[in-house]
């Protein structure tokens, strides 16, 4: 079987790839939560993207169940890093907020992103720090 920088031989990919895997790797030793990848989806639409965010939105934004929204937010809310509020106009809803915990967490994984995209290739370094950006 080809290795990966063979079979993207001409782009960045697997330099890509490799400042993820650096990344994930610093946050796994890091002792910081394991996420799923669903987890960390939403953790990172929650912080990035303009709210307010409900769990109907962010179930028809990741392409999910709203159960699948629901058990990955108990989660992320019993170590504190989202919050969840009634909307009090419908009570039906309930609205997923930021934490000052989730923030500090995503700020240091950028760090690590940072960090390990300062170990790529001088040719894309610029490149994976604009995309991160």
């Amino acid at each position: 079987m080809e290795g990966l920088d063979t079979l993207f031989a001409g782009d960045h990919t697997t330099d890509y790839l490799k400042v993820w895997k650096s990344a994930l790797v610093q946050s796994v030793r890091s002792e910081k939560p394991d996420f799923t990848n669903r987890q960390l989806a939403l953790l990172l639409i929650v912080y990035l993207e303009p709210g307010p965010h409900t769990v109907r939105g962010l179930a028809a934004q990741l392409g999910v169940a709203k159960p699948v929204i629901t058990r990955a937010l108990n989660t992320l809310e019993e170590i504190s890093y989202v919050k969840r509020k009634r909307d009090m106009s419908d009570r039906r809803n309930l609205f997923v907020q930021r934490t000052v915990k989730g923030a500090v967490f995503l700020s240091e994984f950028a760090d690590f992103i940072s960090q390990a995209a300062d170990k790529a290739p001088e040719d894309m370094a610029g490149t994976v720090l604009q995309a991160a950006g």
